[in-house]
């Protein structure tokens, strides 16, 4: 039996297919103007729309369409009420047509739902499906902490305990990002920045370290960081982006100013997560295109990540899911 899975977020194109051991994803990033920061809705579901059929075909050539039994499609962004986004109808309206002309049923998901089931697959760990663990949505639109009760028949029910109260993650990266003049996401980029410059955690910097006792010293590179106000599991971020356009005037490298918000946005993150460990001692997840990020999985070498490709906007998380469902009604 082989199931597949349609996700159109509003940064990524992507269609996947599962058979219940393995599967593929294809996907595609949505074209975005230099120097801007994402897409308009209109935009991305044109963008999605033109896209799709290209990516099906890639993807369904190699397979037997007697084979597929269900199909599964993200339709919102959470679980929850009042969550919708237009984008997402560009992949609904693809997966309900070729269902109806298969004569086999849809699956309805959320695109959160499949950011934790691509993980949980990509990761090797599909035995947690059926127990409780907390989850991090790290994304451009979202940073959450969730406690994620799951059932082994594919249901995923994420209740929001922490993140941040104001812009994600993502934003402040890609803000960061057009600071220094990369293209959009920059997530990849500030990555790579971080990772070049050798020695970027142990040289010394002239820099000094900002909002610490330390501010009025050089100090290390390791501590050019900004120290996130972090209460109980949430956080707010906004005050991070002024902090960062401080710091590249005051004369920071590229590598520097990367690392400066990577660096801040991770500790705010560790201690979230620490403090949400004191009354909920579960493993810890990490999905979104966030969690690819090298310098959050060295810091969090315990916690639970996927493959960096399973950990963006993709598909694969809703063929799991389907194929879960699909399989526990037979």
């Amino acid at each position: 039996m082989i199931c597949l899975g349609f996700d159109t977020s509003n940064y990524t194109s992507s269609v996947a297919a599962y058979d219940g051991a393995a599967g593929d994803n294809v996907s595609r990033l949505l074209p975005v103007k230099a120097g801007e920061l994402g897409l308009r809705q209109s935009e991305a579901l044109f963008s999605h729309i033109k896209r799709l059929p290209e990516l099906s075909d890639r993807l369904f050539a190699p397979l037997d369409p007697l084979q597929i039994r269900a199909i599964g499609v993200s339709t919102r962004p959470r679980a929850v009420e009042g969550s919708y986004m237009p984008c997402f109808l560009a992949g609904e309206s693809q997966a309900r047509v070729l269902a109806s002309a298969l004569h086999i049923p849809v699956y309805e998901f959320s695109h959160q739902q499949g950011h934790v089931a691509a993980v949980l697959w990509s990761a090797g760990r599909m035995d947690l499906m059926g127990s409780d663990f907390l989850a991090w949505h790290l994304s451009g639109g979202t940073t959450e902490l969730l406690h994620v009760r799951t059932t082994a028949a594919g249901e995923i029910h994420c209740e929001k305990i922490g993140g941040t109260t104001d812009i994600s993650a993502g934003q402040l990266i890609d803000r960061t990002g057009q600071l220094l003049g990369l293209a959009f996401p920059a997530g990849k980029a500030l990555d790579a920045l971080t990772e070049r410059e050798s020695g970027i955690g142990a040289q010394g910097s002239g820099i000094k370290d900002q909002g610490s006792a330390a501010a009025h010293t050089d100090a290390p590179r390791d501590k050019s960081f900004f120290r996130v106000k972090v209460d109980g599991t949430s956080f707010s971020l906004s005050g991070v982006q002024n902090q960062v356009e401080a710091f590249r005037r005051k004369g920071a490298t590229e590598a520097e100013t990367a690392y400066f918000a990577l660096r801040s946005v991770v500790e705010a993150v560790k201690k979230a997560t620490k403090n949400a460990r004191k009354e909920r001692n579960l493993p810890v997840l990490f999905s979104g295109g966030v969690a690819s990020n090298s310098m959050l999985r060295k810091s969090m070498p315990e916690a639970i990540f996927g493959a960096p490709q399973y950990s963006t906007d993709n598909a694969m998380g809703i063929a799991v899911l389907t194929w879960l469902a699909a399989s526990s009604n037979q």
